[in-house]
């Protein structure tokens, strides 16, 4: 008997503006994967796929399992972030990662509304799995809701890190590159003006 779980998470975050739009830093979709997971836990496989292995799971305290996503993220027009799961194994339970799939689609995009910039988004996470046969007396509701929770959990740790570890790398990252633009716009008045 197959079950599936699923669940939506989404997310307004208001800007205070830099220097720099919000629009040129999410043009760089690897430092938002960065800014939101763990880097022991991340790997990089190409310009736009990760490897993120989540923390590990404890479903309904019989089953201890560690799944590992490959992330697709890119950048599309006017800083808009999409990120669509690929592929996902599950570390420690075989029956389940055999018969289990995984469908994770997301959205972040900078709204701007009246001079006030805010980053909006949503997450989308779908879980489908065979049961094993320990779970199969389960009444499936208690199943679906206690999955559901799961993967609510899920979307909820990704938002408050993408609050918190987002906002702060934007600031830095803006920051960074003002310095640099004003160092280099300093220089061509410089040499501009015969001063070097």
């Amino acid at each position: 008997m197959y079950v599936r779980f699923k669940a939506t998470e989404s997310v307004q975050i208001p800007i205070e503006d830099e220097e720099i739009p919000i629009q040129h830093y999410l043009r760089q979709p690897q430092r938002l994967v960065k800014a939101i997971a763990n880097p022991q836990l991340m790997q990089q496989l190409s310009e736009e796929r990760y490897e993120l292995k989540m923390r590990p799971i404890n479903f309904m305290e019989m089953y201890h399992f560690q799944p590992i996503v490959i992330l697709k993220v890119w950048a599309g027009a006017k800083g808009i972030v999409y990120l669509k799961s690929e592929d996902c194994e599950i570390k420690g339970v075989d029956y389940i990662d055999r018969r289990f799939s995984l469908q994770l689609k997301g959205i972040l995009y900078p709204e701007n509304d009246r001079g006030t910039t805010s980053l909006q988004g949503q997450a989308d996470l779908e879980v489908k799995v065979e049961l094993p046969p320990a779970l199969r007396l389960t009444p499936k509701p208690w199943l679906e809701m206690a999955g559901n929770r799961l993967l609510k959990s899920v979307l909820v740790r990704i938002k408050q890190k993408l609050v918190s570890q987002l906002l702060k790398d934007y600031r830095q990252w803006a920051t960074k590159e003002a310095k640099q633009e004003r160092e280099v716009s300093d220089t061509n008045l410089s040499t501009d003006f015969g001063l070097t």
